[in-house]
């Protein structure tokens, strides 16, 4: 499914990261999933949100600087070789991954959820809905 991730860009000092999630959570804005990247002067801490409409307007009145990204949340089945089918398939189809994370969902009815960042978010999306 395709959804959308919000990348806030932060700068490296203590205490950067909690004032994001502050503001989630003072405002009841559900995080469900999260990613850190960094170099040596910044971050990018990638976001799903419940409701990332309501959090982009919400983050940039407090002066965050933002952007929206389209990815794709996976599931994959939770045993031992499933991340490695759905790689798998992706890969025959010549998708390159740029980045992926886990979701906070964790494994419901055998199933773990994935992030994923591609060039092609639509066709990733076709071709997880033909592995089985």
């Amino acid at each position: 499914m395709i959804i959308q991730q919000i990348s806030v860009f932060l700068e490296n000092r203590a205490g950067q990261l909690l004032d994001v999630t502050r503001v989630l959570a003072e405002n009841e804005i559900d995080m469900q999933a999260i990613n850190i990247a960094e170099t040596a002067d910044y971050g990018i801490a990638r976001l799903i949100v419940a409701t990332p409409q309501r959090a982009m307007r919400i983050l940039q009145e407090k002066g965050f600087i933002l952007r929206l990204t389209p990815v794709v949340e996976a599931t994959v089945p939770d045993r031992p070789g499933g991340l490695n089918e759905l790689l798998s398939a992706v890969a025959e189809a010549g998708i390159d991954i740029e980045y992926m994370y886990s979701a906070f969902q964790g494994q419901r009815n055998g199933l773990a959820y994935m992030v994923f960042r591609v060039g092609d978010a639509e066709r990733l999306e076709d071709v997880l809905k033909n592995i089985s």
